[in-house]
């Protein structure tokens, strides 16, 4: 074989030597950056963990697609300025509105595109002990907790409520406006929404002491 071609010979194994060991430390990288750490088995978030998840979860209960069926008076609120429901529509003796006005008499199981209103199965205003305008992030957060004042559910039933219940996943597909506008979405998407709320129950529920 003539020197040149020994050298050609000689000079490609080296280069393909060199890009097989770079092919080999690119995927050797690619492996270590997609493996991410777990915590152990077991383990739970941590206080500050759940703390942080709860001020999340308060930024969506406060978004009027929440809060307007939570107000402390006896009249829901519509849209995201919060102005007073039309037609004077009250609470009524079980927050499903009173005799001729019942809030299922307009608000069907489903959204209606072409009218704009709005539809979800069981559609009522919270218990008034359930109204959340102007209290603080400690007194909104003992509500919740407070089988006196949530319904007397427990916090399984709660988390269960929060991740579940139909009229609240609503707030994640509100349809459009009477006008054909799309209604603004919860500041957290539902997978940060859900991901917030087992976070906060998995660390023990904790609030943010009273100011």
């Amino acid at each position: 074989m003539p020197p040149f071609a020994t050298s050609r010979c000689s000079n490609l194994l080296i280069c393909m030597t060199s890009l097989q060991h770079t092919a080999l430390l690119f995927i050797l990288l690619l492996a270590g950056l997609t493996q991410i750490p777990q915590p152990p088995p077991g383990t739970l978030p941590s206080r500050e963990a759940g703390l942080h998840a709860f001020d999340s979860i308060l930024t969506v209960l406060r978004h009027p697609r929440c809060i307007n069926c939570h107000p402390s008076g006896d009249r829901p609120m519509q849209g995201m300025e919060q102005r007073q429901h039309y037609f004077n529509v009250q609470r009524g003796p079980d927050g499903h509105g009173v005799a001729a006005m019942k809030c299922g008499t307009c608000h069907q199981r489903s959204n209606n595109p072409y009218s704009g209103v709005p539809g979800a199965p069981h559609w009522h205003l919270a218990p008034r002990s359930m109204g959340w305008v102007g209290l603080s992030d400690h007194e909104l957060g003992a509500q919740l907790l407070d089988p006196e004042r949530n319904g007397g559910i427990t916090v399984a039933e709660l988390e269960e409520h929060m991740l579940h219940d139909s009229l609240v996943l609503w707030g994640w597909a509100p349809g459009v406006d009477r006008n054909g506008n799309q209604r603004e979405l919860p500041p957290l998407d539902l997978p940060e929404w859900r991901a917030a709320v087992k976070t906060w129950i998995g660390s023990g529920t904790p609030i943010p002491s009273p100011k």
